[in-house]
């Protein structure tokens, strides 16, 4: 006895082809972000020498004139994702000095850029490299500038509370964060101790500092120039 097959009658005639799967088309911002998102990703990874746009246009599923269309190209597409982390880091840094204190202010400087390496590696990675295109959108130093800007006005008031010329707040500023931003460097690998307790030793360094801080500093040594 020949046991019986059981047949969905929903099931797709024997003389029709069986239809396939429609893929649903991505609008042009999409892919775009698509893109974005991939550049990003192998650009942290390899660098922009080693990332290709065969590369970038095989993860996403397109031809390379896909990517051409989109961004002119690989150094297109790397300036954008470039300006898009250095918009990123700078606001989160600016919208993080709420405090009125100062150094409560230092100590959300610290972790906002802390928060940045720790939430967008890959975008920090980028940021650190070295451009290799000169008319990328920025580079990390004038990053650390722009923040820096903004530290300004806050050792400004502190200088002049102290009685310290306020005209050198921005030399301040710059080694302030640059201090900042080369630990992140370095905890970027690493990643320990632990966050927190990292913005704490770059604020007792920061704060203490300039709590012991000469109006006219002077040099001990034999070199004067």
């Amino acid at each position: 006895m020949i046991d019986a097959v059981a047949t969905d009658s929903s099931s797709t005639p024997s003389n029709e082809k069986p239809r396939r799967a429609r893929r649903t088309r991505m609008t042009g911002a999409e892919r775009r972000q698509q893109l974005l998102e991939i550049g990003r990703t192998l650009f942290a990874a390899k660098g922009f020498e080693g990332t290709s746009v065969e590369e970038i246009a095989a993860k996403a599923g397109v031809s390379k004139p896909v990517v051409y269309e989109h961004f002119g190209g690989k150094e297109g597409l790397y300036a954008v994702v470039v300006d898009r982390e250095m918009r990123r880091l700078l606001e989160m840094v600016t919208g993080s000095l709420t405090a009125g204190h100062p150094r409560e202010l230092c100590e959300q400087a610290a972790f906002a850029l802390l928060d940045y390496i720790e939430e967008y590696t890959d975008g920090f990675r980028i940021l650190v490299r070295d451009s290799p295109i000169p008319q990328s959108t920025g580079t990390f130093a004038s990053l650390i500038s722009d923040i820096a800007t903004q530290v300004e006005d806050i050792l400004g008031r502190e200088f002049k509370s102290r009685g310290f010329d306020a005209k050198l707040a921005p030399l301040y500023a710059q080694a302030l964060v640059g201090m900042v931003a080369l630990t992140g460097q370095w905890w970027l690998d690493v990643r320990r101790p632990k966050k927190a307790e990292v913005a704490a030793h770059l604020v007792n360094l920061a704060w203490h500092g300039l709590d012991g801080l000469e109006p006219k500093p002077r040099l001990i040594g034999h070199r004067k120039s």
